[in-house]
């Protein structure tokens, strides 16, 4: 069996991804939803999108990590 390297997303990541990609939402309407800046927001958006196209593109696995790491971004 191989083992793939894994990418893992943090929930506040995965929450971004749901509001702006799935649900539609514009990143101040997403900002508001998750109670952080629009800055904020954008820079939560960014890695998210960045990890899950590293995880397609070198066909990694990817993980939902069960913590919540809104402080890393202020």
């Amino acid at each position: 069996m191989t083992h793939l390297e894994q990418v893992s997303l943090g929930l506040d990541e995965l929450e971004a991804m749901r509001l702006a990609d799935y649900d539609g939402l514009y990143h101040e309407e997403a900002a508001t939803s998750m109670n952080v800046s629009r800055a904020t927001f954008g820079r939560i958006i960014n890695e998210a999108r960045r990890k899950v196209a590293d995880a397609i593109i070198h066909g990694k696995a990817l993980t939902i990590e069960n913590k919540n790491a809104k402080e890393d971004y202020k």
